[in-house]
């Protein structure tokens, strides 16, 4: 007889390509379909418990069905759940707040998704400068669309500052206006620079590039450089903002970028994310100066959406309490310890890598300092122990960093070490 998760996996096969969401597969052994979550855990449609270090790729930083954000979506649900053409009162107050507690945002312009606000910069860095070219780092994920997709998933590095399209379908004309560096490198960043100063609109960078860690003076340097030519720096707080401190990345790492892009925690897991910044690029899409020049357009139908407008407020609201990220970042580093513990005691050549509550175990024997870095690491075997950690009851995406959020508890970490080692047993078993 037929599990349901086999029976609604039967279905996916027909309808979605791959049987999936996005980019992400699993093999047939340990393939899942979620019904519910609850807190730090989740459930499959087999009745199966998970512990969840994906929470929603980092937007549930409250874990699920947080009361707060549930009462505040319900009550605007009843309110309206949808309004498009002009503004709602939720979106003006979450639009203030933002205004305020972002560090470098004198305005934000409202998007729908992460992806939709790294382009939004992207387009406001070029509309703002007269350039066209935009410089990322090699390895570092902005987004899904054809300017973000440029070696973000390279099988070999170098080449500088020439790109790679990650997809088929990408027109050679996006790949061609992207320029690509390596991260934590500040020599090649200035050599580039230097080559195609009269050229580039905007330098985009990640405060934590997956899992790899800015360096010491590493985005100081990438400002300076900036600055010094007239260049926007986008830094991309998709992931990091108002989660490594209230302030993201920008408080963690004392930068002041010109542009910021937010998504993820901002929207609450909804259907909500923005580009915040300097009023004079910001500004530029303000809709009565159509027509003019270097007018920049910004639109979208869920943009500044109601519902996830209230959510994110109630979201902040508990993220402003005292102690919250000073608990959450003490809990990842005592859960890196205790599994750190478990990886040596049998043998394994891996690392606990973590920056406040993002964490992965790499097999490497050092933090990694650029996608040289990892490329060279044995990620097969990373893969290979992720899945036997989700055999055991953790919810990770193989080969991808994880999540803590705010309501993970002594319990899962007791279980995440007690399925660790189960894990490393069977691992060392079948390698």
């Amino acid at each position: 007889m037929k599990t349901e998760s086999e029976r609604m996996f039967e279905t996916a096969g027909r309808t979605l390509p791959g049987a999936g969401l996005g980019g992400y597969s699993l093999p047939e052994s340990v393939r899942l379909i979620f019904s519910h979550g609850k807190g730090s855990r989740m459930w499959d449609v087999d009745g199966n418990e998970y512990i969840d270090f994906v929470g929603g790729a980092g937007a549930l930083i409250l874990g699920h069905c947080h009361p707060a954000v549930v009462d505040a979506a319900n009550e605007q649900t009843t309110r309206g759940g949808h309004m498009f053409g002009s503004l709602n009162d939720r979106a003006v107050e979450l639009a203030d707040r933002l205004a305020r507690d972002i560090p470098c945002a004198e305005k934000i312009a409202y998007a729908t998704t992460g992806s939709e606000a790294t382009a939004y910069a992207m387009r406001l860095a070029r509309a703002f400068t007269g350039r066209d070219r935009i410089l990322k780092f090699e390895g570092a994920y902005h987004g899904n669309h054809d300017y973000a997709i440029v070696s973000t998933f390279p099988r070999e590095t170098g080449h500088y500052p020439q790109g790679v399209a990650d997809s088929g379908g990408q027109p050679d004309a996006t790949v061609s206006t992207m320029l690509v560096c390596p991260y934590n490198d500040l020599e090649t960043l200035k050599r580039i620079v230097a080559e195609h100063v009269r050229e580039i609109a905007g330098i985009i960078v990640e405060p934590v590039q997956r899992i790899i860690p800015a360096r010491p003076g590493f985005l100081h340097g990438v400002q300076e450089i900036c600055r010094a030519n007239d260049i926007v720096f986008i830094l991309d707080e998709v992931v990091t903002g108002f989660r490594l401190s209230y302030g993201g990345g920008q408080e963690w790492f004392g930068v002041s970028p010109d542009l910021a892009a937010y998504g993820k925690v901002i929207g609450a897991g909804g259907p909500l994310s923005c580009v915040a910044g300097r009023a004079e690029i910001i500004d530029l899409g303000d809709p009565h100066r159509k027509g003019q020049e270097r007018y920049t357009y910004l639109n979208g139908t869920l943009h500044g959406n109601p519902v996830a407008a209230a959510a994110t407020m109630a979201m902040l609201d508990e993220l402003s309490r005292p102690g919250v990220h000073v608990r959450m970042n003490d809990y990842t580093r005592e859960l890196g310890a205790a599994c750190q513990k478990i990886l040596d005691r049998y043998d394994i050549p891996a690392i606990v890598q973590s920056t406040g509550s993002l964490w992965q175990i790499l097999f490497m024997d050092r933090t990694p300092l650029d996608m040289t870095d990892i490329l060279n690491s044995d990620q097969a075997a990373m893969r290979r122990l992720d899945m036997e950690l989700m055999r055991n009851g953790q919810y990770v995406l193989p080969g991808v960093r994880r999540f803590i959020s705010t309501v993970h508890t002594d319990s899962d970490l007791e279980d995440t070490v007690r399925g660790l080692d189960d894990a490393c047993r069977a691992f060392n078993r079948t390698g």
